[in-house]
């Protein structure tokens, strides 16, 4: 049964960080096609690894993931008081080139029918 509520809070931290990448103004982040790609959560609810993924590649992601890293305050301010969180998690990004790996799949893919 705890497994579920811990999957729930990872997609809602998931959403809310998406929702509010939108809002930061920080020139690591604003402009830049990132997703994040999945949310792992501790059982305790006090550690959250957030793995971020830009088209651009792995040094785009590494960039965005530092300015996401000096945003974190703001963050996990937001997350606390929009989910109702008693305590919120404190967020670790790791850039992820799972975006590129994809796209590099799609495309062999795509010339493979050609």
């Amino acid at each position: 049964m705890a497994g579920f509520h811990i999957d729930r809070i990872s997609e809602d931290i998931k959403r809310e960080i998406i929702s509010l990448m939108r809002e930061l103004k920080d020139p690591r982040i604003a402009g830049k096609l990132l997703s994040v790609v999945t949310v792992t959560v501790s059982s305790d609810l006090s550690y959250a690894k957030v793995y971020v993924s830009a088209m651009g590649g792995i040094d785009e992601a590494k960039e965005a993931c530092k300015g996401l890293e000096s945003a974190q305050g703001y963050i996990r301010r937001a997350l606390g008081n929009n989910l109702h969180l008693r305590k919120a998690p404190e967020l670790t990004f790791i850039p992820d080139d799972s975006i590129e790996q994809g796209m590099k799949i799609f495309e062999k893919l795509n010339s493979n029918e050609n």
